[in-house]
């Protein structure tokens, strides 16, 4: 019996870099590995590529994988000279330096004008804004931009053996920049459905132009690691392997708790929408991927340990033990500004305190209630859209909490669906790199989450007075 071909999916996210191995005909897990990322909201990028080798070299390489995909955190401005060099640090996408750069952008077209076009409105997170920044705050380093590439784009150029002159095999060749829909159409200056770079709106963020990705294929091949015949696809925003891991269909919808909230549906449909809470993504099949997100997710709960002295599942315990609702505390989550809604420089807020809700599982019980409304805000957005998921999964870090996942029927009103915990931006890289390596029209068919438990929906009497509480406070704050 001849081995299994293998292949790799890589998530190059915020925080770390991970590597799994899998087998391309029924996505067995082989082997993974892991290596972690500094904190921040800008890095050399020469960092994730250290990470990247690290975490490979853990996996034990690529030697005898047959094709690799990278998934990574979206919007990340990696702006290189006409020598492959980067210009400055990238700024990631939680850096919120550009929220005046946006609202400038958002007055010069409108609100409308920007959602017609790329199917996004201007906030800090996009990639252009930050271009925007970088033209008015450092002029000398927007003068060196030749190109302006995306972190998956920037790695999966390196993994095949393209960088700085003098640093690479095969130097710096700008053109030889590839990405897929998913990520250019986190940009702002990418039209999803047409699929086509949108020069005036580049320029106008940057001052000039530049160089920009080529958009491949779904289930192309951009090139081979340097030195191998391994494949590497085009790869994809962090979301749009997310999805494409855990297999969600048109229908589906996604809720994911990390460093942030992340609520997202597969839609036949692109979304155009002028207020801006939902961004009209692309998936990473052809179809597209509208989605809310927040600042603030897992990192509220780790704030409430901090608050209350105590680990994730004491917190846990506490939050269980105080009833739906928590007897009238709420939780305005918004402890490093927001997205949705766009207060990048917003604080956090605790409302209806009284002695008789004071108590550690109140508070508890409030972190957890306000992170959720956070992302359910977001859901409402979705289905202001025209969207009406019919089933919900969870997933992310936060989704390992118990009380997280049976908090979440009585704020979403919905059956909830938590599949086992997994790498599921890698393993969506790791199934498109699948998908190049066959060849074929569709993808292949893999079920690698494991065992899935479901949390009903049973009392929407609570989800209703919850939700209200939160409204509530959220727009008594808003009104400060």
């Amino acid at each position: 019996m001849s081995a299994p071909r293998l292949v790799a999916g890589i998530d190059s996210s915020t925080q770390s870099c991970k590597v799994v191995i899998r087998d391309a005909a029924t996505g067995r897990l082989v082997r993974q590995g892991r290596a972690l990322h500094p904190d921040g909201t800008e890095i050399d990028p020469e960092i994730w590529w250290l990470a990247l080798r690290e975490a490979l070299a853990q996996a034990d390489g690529l030697d005898d994988v047959a094709a690799v995909a990278i998934g990574g955190q979206q919007h990340g401005m990696v702006a290189l000279d006409h020598r492959g060099a980067v210009v400055r640090p990238a700024l990631l996408w939680n850096d919120t330096r550009s929220a005046q750069a946006a609202a400038d952008l958002v007055a010069e077209l409108g609100a409308a004008e920007w959602a017609r076009a790329t199917g996004l409105v201007p906030v800090a997170s996009y990639t252009g804004t930050k271009l925007r920044w970088l033209a008015e705050h450092e002029p000398e380093h927007a003068a060196r931009v030749a190109a302006v590439a995306l972190p998956h784009d920037w790695l999966s150029w390196r993994l095949r053996g393209y960088g700085p002159a003098g640093e690479s095999p095969l130097g710096p060749d700008l053109s030889a920049l590839a990405t897929d829909r998913s990520d250019a159409s986190g940009t702002l200056y990418f039209d999803p459905v047409g699929n086509e770079y949108d020069r005036d709106l580049l320029v106008r963020c940057l001052g000039h132009d530049a160089v920009l990705p080529r958009v491949a294929a779904p289930n192309e091949a951009i090139g081979t690691v340097v030195g191998s015949g391994c494949l590497v696809g085009p790869g994809a925003g962090d979301n749009a392997a997310a999805a494409f891991g855990l297999g969600l269909e048109q229908g589906d919808a996604a809720v994911s708790l990390g460093t942030s909230g992340v609520v997202s549906a597969v839609s036949a449909t692109a979304a155009h929408d002028a207020t801006g809470l939902v961004s009209g993504f692309a998936d990473a099949t052809g179809v597209f991927l509208p989605l809310a997100c927040t600042l603030n997710a897992a990192r509220v709960l780790d704030a409430a340990t901090r608050w209350l002295g105590v680990d994730h599942v004491r917190l846990s315990e506490l939050a269980l033990q105080a009833p739906p609702g928590a007897d009238g505390l709420v939780l305005v989550p918004y402890l490093e500004g927001e997205r949705t809604p766009n207060l990048p420089e917003a604080t956090g807020a605790l409302h209806g305190l009284r002695l008789s809700n004071s108590s550690q599982a109140h508070l508890a019980r409030a972190a957890v209630e306000g992170m959720l409304c956070g992302q359910a805000d977001g859901l409402e957005a979705l289905r202001a859209t025209g969207l009406e998921p019919v089933r919900l999964h969870l997933i992310g870090g936060a989704a390992r909490s118990e009380a997280v996942r049976r908090v979440a029927p009585e704020v979403f009103g919905l059956d909830v669906l938590v599949p086992e915990p997994g790498e599921y931006v890698a393993d969506g890289a790791a199934r498109q790199a699948a998908w190049v390596l066959s060849g074929a029209a569709e993808p292949p068919l893999w079920s690698t989450s494991g065992r899935t438990e479901t949390y009903l929906a049973q009392h929407p009497e609570a989800t209703k007075a919850i939700r209200q509480r939160y409204a509530d406070a959220r727009e008594r704050y808003l009104d400060r």
